[in-house]
């Protein structure tokens, strides 16, 4: 695992599950602290804008991946 976080994209894909289940987690407890809180369309709003920016991020760290497998 240590080798894992050591390298650049390793560190890049940890960060970007942990957004992800950051994201869940607060999803989870507002549900359960106050259901009526956020409504649907709020909620189909905010987790598209962010499966979005999930998208966009890992997105990013692939290309990364392929510009440091190229010999320039």
């Amino acid at each position: 695992m240590r080798q894992y976080l050591e390298s650049d994209l390793g560190f890049y894909y940890a960060v970007g599950i942990f957004v992800i289940a950051v994201f869940v987690l607060g999803m989870a407890a507002v549900a359960i602290i106050d259901p009526d809180g956020v409504g649907t369309v709020e909620l189909i709003g905010l987790a598209g804008g962010f499966f979005v920016f999930m998208l966009v991020y890992f997105i990013s760290v692939s290309v990364q991946r392929l510009e440091d497998g190229e010999n320039v």
